[in-house]
């Protein structure tokens, strides 16, 4: 995104705003009463339909105009907040998103349509109670805009205009600070404005027109007495629900439009009351696009491969003592810049938790359903290339979820459970990596239907054992579906192999857990990063490899005599624990002897934990993940490649490839035994 492209900006920040409206929506749903989620999602319409007209999205500013008419009548008490209405905005909103993306004209049948079932969710609501008129009968106004608000795209007259629709309004602009004609920039607004109105307006109305700018701009706002006249009872009265928007509020795009009815210059300024726009701001971001960040840790990266190539020269022996303590200083800098790229990198898991609950309301209102979703853990933090790789795989287990796991409502009440569904979705950190969990308490995985659709596929043969982990990973297989009809949800069986492949890519692993009339739990575990990690450098052989230091327990010693007596069984006793191992030397065929002090690392993925034989343990090193080449990415016991402080190269382990491994050998072991 350009920094000069300011459609580019409005297209991100209205996204942002329809995400609010949207989650502020749903938690309407279940709240019907709640004044201030009323509140919010009127703001975010307002927001949106202003910021539209002023980047010229007129299409966009007009449709919107109508939801956000329809919520200030909710807002206004004049309309109750109803399931029909929260239903007509949600698909509102999907309008809005083409309309920003620039393809909503070409549906404008789609969007009249919207209208219609706006207007009739509107007119089929039960008439409230009449609210009491507001007290306010009039506002003194003060205000002046920052100087470069024009250049952001805010017209000053825009938003008199929309004071004008609230009431009776008499504006004086304040000419003292423009200054002469040699000096004036301008793009610079340097007028202000005195503003009496008058008629039965609340104040958040008027500080809904500044909603924008409200933390920049000068304003002051004194309420006064009733008028004289009777014209505050003529402005009081409800606008139609689908009333257009002024003709001034259209003229206003000219900078030539009139002021009316200006006072004297000299006129009293009124004692207003400040808005406490002075309060301290709690913090400020500055929005940065996602390509300099990957190019920073790009850069970062190759710093860390410079630094350490500079550590190997100073810790040297021809190495003197200045060039030493310069070593260390720069890897200390390298070490805290790198976590401090790191931290930019990462966001909260919220970000990718939010836009499911549209997705599961959807999925229960097609489905004829009641499914409740519940979070837990959106704090965790993962690094942004992750969560956008996710967003996928994740549709996809919810869809499963409230497809084939939750039953209907007559079925759950057969069963003796609660009538809505519950689907929970939660985030945690384990060390280096971060468990997502979706879990459904509906009827379950049937394993006997998993293993018939199973033996018809040729996966398994018909009187083959297989683990009760294997038999559940049979749903990931291409083309593999157990559910007895096609639906437009699901049932093709396209959707959970395409899970494990991402998953994979990501150096994941997936876990089923399932009881039958209970529910199921599928857990994927994922690399926090995918950019810089710390590894354990080792040796086998005459190469060098990598293990990622977060899945790393232990590392113990395997003696000669040990070696030569687990021959054949390749397992250890580790605590009372059977813990198989793999020899990396015979798996890499390195063509080299053993060494004499041959050490085993002790990893662990989840439960399950595996040893790895290994030559030499080098020591502890900050691994810039480096992607493998085509010919070379399809090796399935490694994870990418790392440039080492001489220059050499270092494979990256695989540890979840290598535990599976592990699993065979030790399932192998057993069934011999």
């Amino acid at each position: 995104m350009s920094e000069t492209d300011p459609v580019a900006a409005f297209r991100v920040e209205a996204g942002e705003v329809l995400e609010q409206v949207e989650q502020g929506l749903l938690d309407l749903g279940h709240r019907l009463d709640d004044h201030d989620l009323i509140d919010a999602v009127f703001r975010g319409l307002h927001t949106l339909k202003g910021s539209g007209a002023m980047f010229g999205f007129d299409a966009l500013a007009s449709f919107t105009h109508h939801c956000e008419t329809a919520f200030d009548r909710v807002r206004k008490n004049l309309t109750p907040a109803t399931p029909q209405l929260i239903a007509v905005i949600l698909s509102a909103q999907d309008h809005m998103r083409a309309l920003i993306d620039g393809d909503g004209t070409e549906r404008k049948a789609e969007g009249d349509a919207i209208l219609a079932k706006l207007q009739a969710a509107l007119d089929g609501a039960p008439a409230p109670t009449p609210a009491p008129a507001p007290v306010e009968q009039g506002w003194r106004l003060s205000l002046r805009l920052p100087p470069e608000a024009m250049q952001n795209g805010i017209n000053p007259l825009t938003l008199l205009d929309e004071l004008r629709t609230l009431g009776d309004c008499r504006v004086v602009a304040r000419t003292e600070q423009v200054p002469l004609l040699g000096d004036l920039v301008p793009t610079h607004c340097m007028i202000g404005w005195d503003v009496e109105l008058r008629g039965a307006v609340a104040r958040a109305d008027i500080e809904d027109v500044f909603i924008f700018v409200m933390d920049d701009m000068d304003l002051q706002i004194e309420q006064i007495g009733p008028a004289l006249c009777d014209d505050a009872h003529d402005a009081a009265a409800a606008p139609a629900p689908f009333a257009s928007p002024s003709p001034s509020a259209s003229a206003s795009a000219s900078l030539s439009a009139p002021i009316d009815d200006p006072r004297p210059a000299n006129a009293q300024e009124p004692a207003a009351a400040p808005t406490g726009r002075g309060a301290p701001k709690t913090g400020e971001s500055v929005r940065v696009p996602a390509e300099r960040l990957d190019l920073l840790m790009d850069r970062v990266g190759e710093l860390v491969i410079v630094q350490s190539r500079l550590s190997q020269l100073a810790h040297s022996s021809a190495a003197d003592v200045a060039l030493h303590s310069i070593s260390e200083e720069i890897e200390r800098l390298a070490s805290e810049l790198r976590d401090t790229v790191m931290v930019l990198r990462m966001v909260p898991v919220a970000t990718l938790f939010g836009r499911f609950r549209r997705l599961v309301h959807d999925i229960a209102r097609d489905t004829g359903k009641t499914i409740e979703l519940s979070t837990d853990g959106e704090t965790t933090e993962v690094d942004k290339t992750v969560i956008e790789r996710l967003a996928d795989p994740l549709i996809h287990l919810i869809r499963n979820a409230c497809d084939h796991g939750v039953e209907h409502p007559e079925q759950r009440l057969a069963a003796g459970k609660p009538v809505a569904g519950h689907v929970r979705l939660s985030a945690r950190q384990e060390g280096g990596e971060v468990v997502i969990t979706i879990r459904d308490d509906g009827h379950g995985i049937d394993r006997d239907r998993v293993r018939a659709k199973a033996e018809s596929h040729g996966l398994i043969q018909p009187a083959q054992v297989v683990s009760d982990q294997e038999l559940l990973q049979m749903i990931f297989h291409p083309g593999f579906s157990t559910a007895p009809q096609i639906t437009s949800l699901s049932g093709r069986g396209v959707g959970m192999d395409v899970v494990k492949r991402t998953i994979e890519s990501l150096r994941g692993t997936i876990d089923v857990e399932s009881v039958l009339g209970q529910g199921s739990t599928v857990s994927l575990r994922i690399p926090l990063t995918l950019a810089i990690i710390d590894g354990l450098l080792i040796r086998v052989g005459d190469g060098r490899y990598v293990i990622p230091l977060g899945v790393v327990e232990e590392c113990i010693e395997l003696s000669l005599e040990e070696d030569l007596r687990s021959r054949g069984r390749s397992f250890i006793t580790l605590r009372d624990r059977l813990v198989p191992f793999v020899r990396l030397r015979e798996m890499f065929v390195t063509g080299t002897k053993p060494s004499v002090h041959q050490k085993i690392v002790i990893i662990a993925t989840g439960t399950e934990r595996v040893g790895l034989v290994v030559d030499q343990i080098i020591g502890s090193h900050q691994t810039v993940i480096k992607p493998m080449s085509p010919v070379h990415c399809n090796v399935p016991t490694f994870a990418g490649a790392t440039i080492l402080g001489d220059g050499g190269v270092a494979l990256i382990l695989d540890v979840v490839q290598l535990v599976a491994l592990g699993q065979h050998q030790e399932e192998r072991l057993r069934a011999v035994a």
